[in-house]
């Protein structure tokens, strides 16, 4: 299928953070050299992303399902550090660790609140197994502290989640520390982001 044949998606929210979540990643991944996106969604980040960051090798992934418009963005960009998103669910098989490019970092933005619990627990364990010590994940969302929620909307949007999917929900930091922990992940940094969403910072130990 030929670019022109592919409707990109969009994602009004992906334009409004992804300023925001650039200023967060430009010094955490100064010295990194290839990062893992998980659920790059619309690709929109990514496109915003890698060229800002061309010391950099960008790498998308997502369920199959969403290659189609993640690619589409890409061929528009049409940037040497942004190649062809990866096929990747949770729930199979993870990319080969690329000897001659490793991945040193991993990113995802808005992905643990619209997975299941155990799909979490296997995207922890999943970077945690792939990154080489040292290495960062950042984590990008909404999540709740200690039970409860950092504002009416998150309370709000968390109901409308879990409505939808009883699987699904805003994710507690107290239970995200406890699944980093056991994939050898430290957390490092806990930034407050517009529209109360966070971006925490891990760190393979």
């Amino acid at each position: 299928m030929s670019f022109a044949q592919v409707d990109k998606p969009f994602s009004p929210a992906c334009e409004e953070n992804k300023a925001p979540i650039l200023a967060v990643l430009a010094p955490l991944l100064a010295q990194r050299r290839h990062v893992l996106e998980i659920g790059s969604g619309t690709g929109q980040h990514a496109v915003h992303f890698a060229p800002a960051l061309r010391h950099l090798v960008w790498q998308c992934s997502d369920v199959p399902a969403y290659l189609p418009g993640i690619n589409g963005w890409i061929t528009e960009a049409a940037l040497a550090n942004l190649p062809p998103a990866l096929a990747l669910d949770v729930d199979g098989a993870w990319p080969a660790i690329e000897p001659a490019l490793p991945f040193d970092a991993a990113y995802s933005a808005n992905t643990a609140h619209i997975m299941s619990w155990p799909q979490v627990e296997r995207m922890f364990a999943g970077v945690g197994a792939l990154l080489p010590a040292g290495a960062p994940f950042a984590l990008y969302g909404p999540f709740s502290y200690g039970g409860r929620h950092t504002s009416q909307s998150n309370a709000d949007f968390d109901h409308a989640l879990r409505l939808r999917d009883p699987h699904s929900g805003v994710r507690d930091l107290n239970d995200l520390t406890r699944v980093a922990d056991a994939a050898g992940l430290a957390l490092e940094d806990d930034i407050a982001m517009p529209v109360n969403n966070r971006t925490l910072i891990w760190r393979k130990t």
